[in-house]
């Protein structure tokens, strides 16, 4: 199976001067955990519900100043449109995330992949062994 099999198509995503709260807001309408980042139709960021709560709240003393760039993680981790499924695991599985961004061969964003999404694609006992990996503590 392809990961365009798998995956939510037309993610949103939103610039790096974007206000924090707008971020939160957009989570809770859409109902999404993360919300990637970009600039000049390239991808640069990704923030988390927990980057959020994280290096927004806990790190703040006035959140509502904050801004994507000022609490998202940099570094994106992608997987390609056209790529075997098992092949995006093994990469959620190594970098122990939960969401990966599709790109296409143009290196646009063109979908997420959530656990959610590999839940209802693979095994079970294929979907539980990602599960495991991501969910466990970092060393």
């Amino acid at each position: 199976m392809k990961v365009m099999e798998a995956m939510h198509k037309g993610a949103e995503w939103v610039s790096p001067e974007t206000p924090l709260t707008q971020i939160a807001q957009m989570m809770r309408n859409l109902d999404i955990g993360c919300v990637p980042v970009g600039k000049n139709d390239r991808l640069v960021g990704m923030v988390t519900d927990r980057d959020i709560i994280c290096r927004g709240l806990a790190d703040s003393s006035n959140p509502s100043k904050l801004t994507a760039a000022s609490v998202m993680t940099k570094g994106i981790v992608y997987c390609k449109a056209e790529e075997d499924l098992e092949d995006a695991l093994h990469i959620m599985e190594e970098k122990k995330i939960r969401r990966l961004p599709v790109i296409d061969d143009n290196k646009r964003m063109v979908g997420m992949l959530s656990i959610g999404d590999i839940s209802h694609s693979v095994p079970r006992d294929l979907s539980g062994e990602v599960i495991s990996a991501v969910s466990a503590h970092h060393q």
